[in-house]
């Protein structure tokens, strides 16, 4: 992929992301409410597109960001996947590796 075709994409990402993200905000369930979990799918299309973005951005990839966006994802899937404990395999992202 070029730098053009990967520019290209994160504008049309952009534009997904602002949809998902107006969703998102419009969305007033709490914890405890019937809707969370619709937030939450809501809450990882978001971060999703974010790791897109991260993944595809021209130039090195920024593996702080890369860390941030992987973290954010297991930690909201855990909910949707609890047999699997993502937010114990989130505890590894953040050690340095020596």
């Amino acid at each position: 992929m070029n730098d053009f075709e990967r520019k290209e994409l994160i504008e049309e990402s952009g534009k997904l992301h602002n949809i998902v993200e107006s969703s998102y905000l419009s969305n007033t369930a709490k914890k405890d409410d019937e809707q969370w979990l619709e937030k939450q799918r809501i809450l990882l299309a978001d971060m999703a597109i974010h790791l897109l973005q991260t993944a595809i951005k021209p130039g090195e990839l920024e593996v702080e960001k890369l860390t941030n966006n992987i973290h954010a994802i297991l930690t909201i899937a855990d909910q949707f996947i609890p047999h699997a404990k993502l937010k114990n395999a989130t505890e590894k992202l953040y050690q340095n590796n020596v």
